[in-house]
């Protein structure tokens, strides 16, 4: 993860800069805002920015806007300091980190703003060592690689697996998750603008594609690109060049692509909803992760090790699951796949006051992962009891309470929310706004200890 530190390294900000770095982070550092804005423009690969209070947060959160990045920002000041820390949250910050600070609330931001461990992947079922096998062939070529499978089931770690394992491991690995964010700011997010190409574009300021030169750009839900991008999408693969927005010159660059989607792109091609001269551009070999279901001899070594990160993250000892515990999460269907099995583990890290995990930390239903029609009477009276007791509520607050118990349920993450709703991640966005100005409580994106 590269960090952009916003402040000087002197003092406390200092002691959390070098936190960070001891973690993992790649470390930028800017002693003003206007000199932390030159950084971002220059350089597309910044994951998380921290800005020291001092400065004037409430103006920096307005310029990020105005340029139209989206990079997450966390704000530090001194713990005792909740007037600040208030302020902060309402410009926009994701977190505050107090000062002196704690190194294991600083892992968990990073987590929570990077939750993939570099090149890590965990596979103990024969059908994911198969997909491991074909990764492990075709890494060292040069290929565009099409990553498919349902939501959660890990595709960017597969992605950056392959990174990892090819000849352009030692150059930057840069991840776009292309339904993030709105069709009007991707096109500069993946090329780049000119200064003046458009109102806000105070300076030029290079993309992901040139940020990933000599090493790997991944393309996340590509399937949601709009038609317009996907035809300069592809003629910037065909000419290997990035045309920036406002731009007079062509910009050679040279990146290996890998796509990931969860949507069919055959059938998106076939409804007019996809490019088919790209889908072959992008598909020249195809990974299918399997979901979670499919691959039962993962989900135990997953339990473990997420319950062993999320309790050394919390700092509640040593966890360990029960038998019977393990029975049940082998009996459940996991729609939300990893990311769901990993939400359902931290839960139960918090909820489980001693060393062991039990089903009742678990929190899942015995008959979750079996249709409805196979349902016991007993539990077609229970969702008849429940159906009957919403009569007399109006459809869109039975829709808000549903969405906003689900995204509870997810720990904040909207990706698996919107796969267990059956909407996409748009839709949840928009009702999650709509809510927000009701004056609504709505879980933050993203949850790390504080949370």
């Amino acid at each position: 993860m590269q960090v952009l530190i916003i402040g000087s390294l002197s003092g406390e900000l200092g002691v959390a800069a070098r936190i960070a770095a001891a973690r993992g982070a790649t470390l930028a550092q800017a002693e003003t805002v206007d000199a932390a804005l030159e950084c971002l423009r220059a350089d597309a690969r910044t994951d998380l920015i921290i800005c020291d209070v001092t400065h004037d947060f409430g103006a920096l959160m307005r310029r990020l806007a105005a340029e139209r990045f989206t990079t997450a920002v966390v704000a530090a000041g001194a713990e005792n300091d909740e007037k600040a820390a208030v302020d902060a949250i309402r410009a926009g910050a994701r977190e505050y980190l107090p000062l002196p600070p704690d190194s294991d609330l600083i892992a968990a931001i990073l987590s929570a703003v990077s939750t993939e461990q570099k090149g890590e992947f965990i596979a103990r079922d024969p059908a994911m060592r198969a997909v491991l096998s074909q990764a492990d062939q075709v890494a060292p070529s040069t290929a565009s690689i099409l990553i498919t499978g349902e939501s959660g089931t890990g595709k960017e770690v597969l992605a950056r697996y392959i990174h990892e394992r090819s000849r352009r491991r030692k150059g930057p690995f840069v991840a776009l998750n292309c339904a993030a964010i709105p069709d009007t700011l991707l096109e500069s997010e993946l090329f780049g603008h000119e200064k003046g190409a458009f109102s806000g574009a105070i300076a030029r300021r290079t993309g992901k594609f040139e940020a990933a030169d000599r090493g790997t750009l991944l393309l996340d839900e590509i399937g949601e690109m709009d038609a317009r991008l996907q035809a300069k999408l592809l003629r910037t693969l065909q000419e290997r060049t990035v045309d920036r927005i406002g731009g007079d010159r062509p910009v050679p660059v040279d990146v290996r692509i890998l796509a990931a989607t969860n949507v069919d792109l055959r059938s998106a091609i076939a409804d007019g909803r996809f490019r088919e001269d790209l889908f072959f551009r992008l598909n020249v070999m195809t990974l299918r992760i399997p979901p979670l279901r499919q691959r039962p001899g993962d989900i135990a070594p997953l339990a473990h090790h997420f319950v062993a990160h999320y309790a050394r993250l919390n700092e509640v000892g040593t966890k360990h699951l029960t038998s019977r515990a393990v029975e049940r999460l082998l009996a459940y269907s996991w729609r939300g796949n990893v990311r769901e099995l990993e939400n359902t583990m931290h839960r139960a890290v918090l909820l489980s006051s001693g060393p062991m995990i039990d089903v009742e930390h678990i929190g899942i239903p015995t008959e979750a992962e079996e249709p409805s029609h196979l349902l016991s009477p007993h539990a077609h009276a229970t969702a008849g009891d429940t159906i009957g007791s919403l009569v007399g509520q109006r459809v869109e607050d039975v829709e808000q309470a549903l969405i906003l118990e689900t995204l509870n349920h997810c720990l904040g993450n909207r990706t698996h929310a919107a796969t267990i709703l059956g909407i996409s991640i748009r839709a949840l966005r928009n009702k999650l706004r709509e809510y927000a100005a009701r004056g609504a409580d709505v879980p933050a994106p993203h949850n790390g200890v504080a949370a």
